[in-house]
């Protein structure tokens, strides 16, 4: 059994390290990618990378201890999300201390439980582990959990696989074991442009991007009143939102193109898809037809982004009932963001998502996590790590 350990200070040594790489999704990760390579070189760990189509992205992916069982995957992303136009009180890539706790880029979400794994890393490269400890580390989660997709494709492709995993997404050490999906969708509107004094000889692109996103509110008041309900979520159903709106270049102008972006997060018994299905029933029967008979050439393009499954609560897996009892909590939490658990889960693999900070300190200027928040999870994954050499 792996002797217990304290890693705070290794973790917050390495956590400052993590947060001065900056990887906001538009960047590469490399430079962090191959710092964490080299960290794990110096324990005679082997880590594969897993590129992105660009070869300026990659997943990490590292097996501690034997390769003939399965064993325990800690799973976390490397990317973080913009600080442009935030008010941050302090460099967002350079972390510091203040009031016991870590602020800087990242710190919550989730270099954070990234550093609290790495920083076990000696401790179990000097153990004789019966279990393997898989280390899984991805890029461009924030922008639609595309690392984590090729991440579930190359686990596929293993011959034995991890039996259990953890997701260490920030959940205040909460044990969670079920999370909503999301479907991100991009709108093309092409309309017809001309003078505004003749409004009739053009398509307004704008007004009928307008009609899908008051079809889509229209939508989203019908799912908040008649369901279908998962009181174990907050909110307890699928919800539509409009995040991103632009088209039009001066006022007398009717617009010829807009575009504009919206999600879907639905619950994980409830098909997203169908959403989309009323909103094309509703530009092909209504819309484009109006269109057409203007501008004959006009038309709606409805494109995926991204498509993130979601986490099905399992009371039932090994990995929860190990999880509740070495937190001594009675039942699981289940939460409306969306991880890449889902994916896991969905090629075979147990997954839960527990890990240190608050989804609500996340995406925010002065982003941090609490000290203790790393005593935690470092006392946690402690005691996980020995029950999998157990198991």
């Amino acid at each position: 059994m792996p002797p217990k350990q304290h890693q705070n200070p290794k973790a917050r040594s390495i956590l400052g390290e993590l947060v001065s790489f900056d990887t906001v999704s538009n960047q590469s990760n490399m430079a962090l990618i191959d710092f964490i390579t080299t960290y794990l070189s110096r324990y005679g760990i082997q880590a594969t990378l897993i590129r992105d189509e660009t070869c300026t992205k990659a997943n990490l992916f590292a097996t501690i201890g034997p390769s003939d069982c399965g064993g325990l995957m800690l799973a976390g992303h490397t990317d973080v999300v913009p600080v442009e136009n935030q008010d941050w009180a302090t460099d967002p890539f350079h972390m510091e201390e203040r009031s016991k706790r870590l602020y800087g880029r990242g710190t919550c979400d989730m270099k954070g439980f990234v550093a609290v794994v790495l920083a076990a890393v000696p401790m179990l490269a000097n153990t004789g582990l019966r279990r393997p400890i898989h280390l899984a580390f991805t890029y461009d989660e924030e922008t639609g959990c595309f690392g984590g997709k090729a991440l579930a494709r190359h686990l596929e492709q293993l011959e034995i696989r991890p039996a259990w995993c953890v997701v260490g997404e920030p959940t205040g050490m909460a044990v969670v074991n079920g999370h909503k999906g999301k479907l991100s969708v991009d709108c093309h509107v092409h309309g017809a442009e001309g003078h505004s004094a003749y409004i009739d000889k053009g398509v307004n692109a704008v007004e009928i991007a307008a009609e899908i996103v008051v079809r889509l509110r229209a939508i989203q008041d019908q799912l908040r009143y008649e369901g279908p309900f998962d009181n174990r979520f907050d909110p307890p159903f699928t919800t539509t939102h409009t995040g991103k709106f632009q088209g039009g270049i001066a006022r007398n102008i009717i617009p010829k193109d807009c575009r504009f972006e919206f999600e879907i997060r639905n619950l994980p018994d409830q098909d997203a898809s169908k959403v989309i299905a009323e909103v094309r029933t509703y530009i092909n029967d209504t819309l484009l037809p109006e269109m057409q008979t203007v501008a004959p050439h006009s038309e709606i393009e409805i494109h995926i982004q991204s498509e993130i499954p979601a986490l099905v609560p399992d009371d039932e897996s090994h990995i929860l009932r190990v999880a509740l009892q070495l937190t001594g909590t009675n039942r699981p939490e289940q939460i409306s963001f969306t991880t890449e658990a889902g994916l896991y889960q969905g090629i075979g693999v147990p997954t839960i998502v527990c890990g240190p900070g608050h989804i609500d300190q996340a995406h925010k200027p002065d982003e941090f996590v609490a000290l203790d928040q790393i005593s935690l999870c470092g006392k946690f994954l402690d005691e996980l790590i020995a029950t999998n050499d157990r198991a």
